[in-house]
């Protein structure tokens, strides 16, 4: 499907090669202050050509506004964006209308429809993501008027070149050691900047690794080959109660939103799999008051998610991105039928998607995290046109104690020798 999400609903039109690419926009609330120069600003950041390190295509990629605004401010109806394709070369791949590109969807298209795209790639490009990351501006807009949400991504590693989280614990005797990796990691999601990211071509916020994971990707340039890496996402300033138990959980749905992104192969949150060889003593993030009435945690392997709802904790999760399909190596291959041949693409094309994937992941992760806040605003929308009930204190985490013995409830749902408080005083 080339729709995603339930109450802020983006539907992706265009393929590489066509007139145009865009996105149609559902569920924009009314009155949001939205031009051009709100949307521009993320497409630069994902169009191509702009560095050594990326595919020369020279694209623009303008937007253009063709509904649901009037006069700078939401209208409530579909909001349309556009961007013209104007530097297509479908000549490049005259060969791969013979052979199917190893490990590409050039097969696995054909066999879906019937019929493929004769060049670039189709819907299966990365051109597509266009309409993604415009929507997502769309989104941010609104996310941050209205909470002050912060999404930010970065280059984690490039091949074996990486600054990636801490890995698992190792022994006791490590804890002090370990404790300190993993709050040296919170420290920098809980700081990192765009301005940070995008101060470096590579999109690395370490300015020493950035240079090993240039010089990586270069190499790969250099010998007519690709390589993959890593993308981390932190999302801050998010509210709690976001994400919809059992089966569109917030971390099922970011998922869900990352692994759709091209080029994807994993996908992990918080502690990830690193948290699989940290007991449970160490890895429970234990709460703490936060001052507000609230409560916060002390650490947060959890990456601000909790039974499949937001906790309020800075959200952060990894997305593993594999080497791009496309080289102008020579590969032993098949055509489309079964003959054995040799492919060089031709073309233009990135040795390393990891620096142009940075925009779209923050765009997925705007659009799960938008879609998740308004499911909760219409929750607790339907739920404050109920006069006040007396609810149970022990239902609203409102009941104290009267004794150190636990509390028994009798059958009405009372609490046995205490009087029942509604929580609405």
């Amino acid at each position: 499907m080339s729709t995603f999400g339930s109450l802020y609903r983006v539907t992706t039109f265009g393929e590489s090669h066509c007139a145009a690419v865009g996105v149609v926009i559902d569920g924009v609330p009314p009155g949001v202050p939205l031009g051009v120069e709100d949307i521009q600003p993320q497409l630069n950041r994902r169009r191509p050509g702009q560095t050594n390190l990326t595919t020369p295509r020279d694209e623009k990629d303008r937007v253009n506004i063709l509904s649901g605004t009037e006069l700078g401010y939401t209208l409530g109806t579909p909001v349309a964006l556009m961007v013209k394709n104007e530097d297509q070369r479908p000549g490049d791949y005259s060969e791969m209308n013979l052979y199917p590109r190893p490990s590409h969807a050039d097969w696995t298209y054909l066999l879906k429809y019937g019929v493929k795209a004769s060049s670039g790639g189709g819907r299966s490009s990365a051109r597509e993501t266009i309409g993604r990351v415009a929507a997502a501006a769309v989104a941010e807009k609104y996310l941050t008027l209205a909470h002050g949400v912060e999404i930010v991504a970065f280059v984690a590693s490039v091949g074996h070149v990486t600054v990636a989280p801490p890995e698992g614990y190792s022994a006791a005797a490590d804890h002090e050691k370990f404790m300190k990796q993993w709050d040296s990691w919170w420290t920098l999601l809980k700081g990192v900047s765009r301005a940070d990211v995008d101060a470096v071509d590579v999109r690395c916020p370490d300015k020493d690794v950035a240079d090993r994971m240039r010089a990586r990707i270069l190499e790969a340039k250099e010998a007519q080959d690709s390589i993959g890496g890593t993308v981390v996402c932190v999302i801050r300033n998010l509210p709690p109660g976001l994400g919809e138990p059992c089966f569109d959980k917030l971390e099922a749905k970011l998922a869900h939103a990352m692994l759709s992104i091209p080029a994807t192969k994993g996908f992990e949150i918080g502690s990830g799999f690193a948290g699989t060889e940290i007991p449970g003593h160490v890895h429970n993030d234990p709460f703490v008051a936060t001052g507000d009435g609230k409560l916060g945690t002390k650490t947060n392997f959890s990456g601000g998610i909790q039974g499949g709802i937001s906790n309020g904790e800075n959200i952060y999760f990894r997305v593993a991105f594999k080497a791009a399909a496309t080289i102008s190596q020579s590969q032993h291959t098949a055509t489309f039928d079964g003959e054995d041949g040799v492919l060089a693409a031709k073309g233009r094309h990135d040795p390393c998607v990891l620096p142009r994937a940075v925009p779209i992941v923050e765009a997925m992760a705007s659009l799960a995290v938008m879609d998740a806040l308004l499911l909760q605003l219409s929750r607790k929308a339907a739920a404050s046109l109920i006069p006040p009930q007396p609810i149970n204190p022990i239902l609203t985490g409102k009941w104290k104690p009267q004794s150190s013995s636990a509390p028994t409830i009798v059958a009405n749902g009372e609490i046995a020798g205490e009087a029942v408080e509604s929580d609405d005083k």
